[in-house]
């Protein structure tokens, strides 16, 4: 019954991506995993039904996350908006009466500054791509591309062909379903357009022979539209050899946003580059700025 249940609840959130044309599925991924987690706790306490399940129930299973598990405040925020997302659509549909996490507060989130890359790691990063090979030619241009213009790893592998103009110097990056859909237009500094020129008249090539149909801009081994995973695991790999031991897949971004800012770019500038929604998002970099430089003064 339980299970039964979060499965009904996770097709109807897609098919409310299906309807609006908007489309997360890392959340839905995520809240799935949240569900399933809540599933077995209360399956360790004899609950099957979600009718029975008690605040007491819920407020348990955190007191484990915090305390046995050792969660992070960020990650258990995120578990509690799993579930009164997900008791909201059961009491909606009526499967149950009393909500039990209705009052419940998600513990306080310290917002944490974003982490960047000194320009020594970057072009530690740099150096670690073999340029010789076609794989080696892509990343060169996928890296340039990052740095160049701060633009999401999802927006990089959305690219097709038609979004790079080497004649005007610009790519454009494709607005998001859901709260930015907004295209953008990015300036391209001579190094990445010459680098993404290189990678199309010498590796794309070879990289489409299977797949000559592909319109997608980078592709992998098969010929296809490169994964965000498959980027991933791309910089993991010059990150470990670089030596590097902390990084995300949002690290270039960051590090785009300090270049510019450092660079005297006003913040609101900033702001349409990247294609936050918001300007507080942007002033986030301003404060991780102020903060290294008091850093520095110490």
């Amino acid at each position: 019954m339980l299970q039964e249940a979060v499965d009904a609840y996770i097709a109807s959130l897609s098919s409310k991506e299906d309807e609006s044309g908007r489309s997360n599925h890392n959340t839905m991924a995520a809240y799935r995993n949240d569900l399933n987690q809540l599933c077995t706790y209360l399956k360790q306490q004899e609950v099957d039904n979600w009718p029975l399940v008690t605040r007491e129930h819920v407020t348990g299973y955190i007191l484990e996350m915090r305390e046995s598990q050792a969660y992070r405040p960020t990650t258990i925020a995120r578990k509690i908006a799993a579930f009164k997302s997900f008791f909201r659509y059961m009491r909606n549909q009526g499967h149950i009466v009393f909500d039990p996490v209705e009052k419940l507060e998600a513990p306080h989130v310290q917002k944490e500054l974003p982490g960047v890359l000194s320009a020594e790691q970057i072009s530690s990063l740099f150096r670690q791509i073999e340029v010789e090979t076609s794989a080696g030619q892509r990343d060169l241009a996928m890296l340039h591309m990052l740095y160049a213009t701060g633009m999401r790893v999802t927006e990089l592998v959305s690219l097709s062909m038609a979004d790079f103009d080497a004649t005007r110097a610009t790519v454009v990056c494709p607005g998001r379903n859901g709260r930015n859909k907004r295209e953008r237009v990015l300036p391209l500094p001579p190094i990445a357009v010459e680098a993404v020129q290189q990678y199309i008249h010498t590796a794309r090539p070879r990289l489409m022979l299977r797949h000559p149909e592909e319109e997608a801009l980078f592709l992998n081994h098969h010929g296809e539209r490169l994964t965000r995973q498959g980027f991933w695991l791309i910089i993991k790999g010059y990150a470990r050899q670089a030596g590097i031991t902390t990084i995300t897949p949002h690290m270039l971004r960051h590090s785009f946003a300090m270049l510019m800012l450092k660079g005297g770019m006003e913040l609101r500038s900033v702001q349409e580059l990247l294609g936050h929604a918001h300007i507080s998002t942007t002033q986030v970099y301003s404060q991780l700025a102020r903060a290294k430089t008091t850093t520095t003064i110490k």
